[in-house]
């Protein structure tokens, strides 16, 4: 891999972030032509907001949905990192120009009580060591200008990160049908998006799974406390200044993103 250019890459998303203004894809950059790069970029940046300060509390996961990975041509999802400088409290305001190009989704995430460590891990142990989920609205964000994105933009820029809004009603794993849960968005009263369960990977603990591996595989296994963002339950959302969405999860309850 080009380091140079690798840090060139993280330096053009780091900069868009902290002036508020979206860069050209990184993707034509020589040197940032594979995944393995492009996740060498995203580590620039996390290990700059580590420095700065900024705790790391999970992992979101993203690409779930089979009918977006066929439209960026991969076969598995994609992960990024969460910030506690990232999370927002059920309701709690959205200030104007935190995310650029904000969009939502829902999710259910869940909240790790035990270290997974093991290079392969089952659904079992994702059941045993998870203390509890929650509703959860991920406001997705791009520093790559209009959207225009590919894998490697994605990975590149912490797999289009922004903020997640969690829930306050925690649930044990046993009270809850994550595959066949319904979940219904609406915008202040309308309805903008739906889905279930199944729509994140089949399962969210087979998203679950995946992303204990992969966070292993890389040395960096998700310890106890972590929070996993599991991935969309329905289609993303658009999202605008004074625009309020209220997530309702079945089993989960709901959770609001409002927007300043």
């Amino acid at each position: 891999m080009n380091n140079d250019m690798i840090r060139h890459a993280a330096d053009l998303l780091w900069d868009a972030e902290r002036l508020g203004q979206p860069c050209a894809p990184v993707r034509d950059l020589p040197g940032i032509a594979d995944v393995a790069a492009a996740y060498a970029v995203q580590q620039i940046n996390t290990e700059r907001r580590l420095a700065a300060g900024q705790r790391l509390v999970g992992r979101k996961i993203g690409l779930t949905s089979k009918v977006v990975q066929t439209q960026l041509g991969v076969d598995q999802p994609d992960f990024g990192m969460l910030f506690a400088e990232m999370c927002l409290g059920d309701g709690e305001e959205v200030a104007q120009g935190r995310v650029m190009q904000a969009k939502v989704e829902a999710e259910i995430a869940l909240v790790i009580e035990r270290p997974l460590t093991h290079r392969h891990n089952t659904v079992a142990d994702i059941i045993g060591a998870t203390a509890y989920a929650l509703p959860a609205i991920e406001i997705v964000g791009s520093r790559i200008a209009n959207w225009n994105i590919k894998l490697v933009d994605t990975v590149a820029d912490n797999a289009s990160s922004g903020l997640f809004v969690l829930g306050s009603r925690p649930v044990k794993l046993d009270a809850l049908d994550l595959v066949g849960c319904g979940m219904l968005m609406e915008r202040r009263g309308e309805q903008v998006s739906a889905g279930a369960g199944s729509a994140c990977l089949g399962n969210p603990l087979l998203a679950a799974v995946w992303l204990a591996n992969m966070m292993v595989h890389v040395g960096q296994p998700l310890q106890a406390g972590d929070i996993i963002l599991t991935g969309a339950l329905g289609p993303m959302v658009q999202a605008a200044s004074g625009d309020v969405f209220d997530a309702h999860i079945e089993g989960l309850g709901r959770v609001r993103a409002a927007f300043a």
